[in-house]
């Protein structure tokens, strides 16, 4: 039996996912076609949305993601965090590594959750919350990595001092998670990355990917 679903929310949720999908915006009559809806209903949708600061319009009458959208995806980052927990703490001290989840926020790469190995006698002190440009670090380079082969899988990214001086870091991306974009990786104190780091910095992100489907 096919469970009993909102079609005024199913519309309104087909809305902000193509207006995510588009730099510049679409006017009503571009999201009525693209919905197969009449224009007063779109019109109703948007106004519903704008009153919840999740659509905004500007000027010229074309509709973009708002704010809004931003404060809720804020509150998702405690549950995406608790899922990667057991993956990185795996991760941590499998390798004996510093572990960390980070997610793209806006033009950076922020980390979101960090684990610690207990049984090492120094490491690598990265803390959540840090962040960077997505262009420097393992981290971000391996979301970019992703992005240049959204077909594909990019493997690993390794980097050397890019964040801080005499450290190495490896890191794979998040990939078949719907709205979530990230990466696994560890940052250790070290003239290079072991060979078995990078594959097992990918098969953590699997997990992780995996716990959040």
């Amino acid at each position: 039996m096919t469970a009993e679903t909102s079609q005024t929310l199913d519309r309104g949720l087909r809305v902000l996912k193509l207006l995510a999908d588009t730099d510049h915006g679409l006017t009503v009559t571009e999201l009525s076609q693209k919905l197969g809806v009449n224009r007063t209903v779109v019109y109703r949708l948007l106004a519903t949305l704008e009153q919840h600061a999740l659509v905004r319009r500007d000027l010229g009458g074309r509709a973009r993601v708002g704010l809004g959208v931003l404060r809720l995806g804020r509150l998702v980052h405690p549950l995406v965090r608790e899922a990667a927990m057991p993956a990185l703490r795996s991760l941590a001290e499998d390798i004996g590594a510093t572990a960390h989840l980070t997610l793209v926020d806006g033009a950076e790469a922020l980390a979101v959750a960090v684990v610690e190995p207990s049984w090492t006698d120094y490491h690598v002190a990265y803390r959540a919350g840090f962040r960077h440009p997505l262009d420097r670090g393992a981290a971000g380079k391996a979301i970019l990595a992703a992005r240049q082969q959204p077909n594909g899988d990019p493997g690993y990214t390794l980097t050397h001092g890019e964040l801080e001086a005499g450290a190495c870091g490896a890191a794979a991306p998040l990939l078949g998670v719907t709205g979530v974009e990230g990466s696994v990786g560890v940052v250790m104190l070290a003239e290079a990355v072991p060979e078995r780091v990078g594959p097992r910095v990918v098969e953590a992100a699997r997990e992780v990917a995996e716990a959040l489907r």
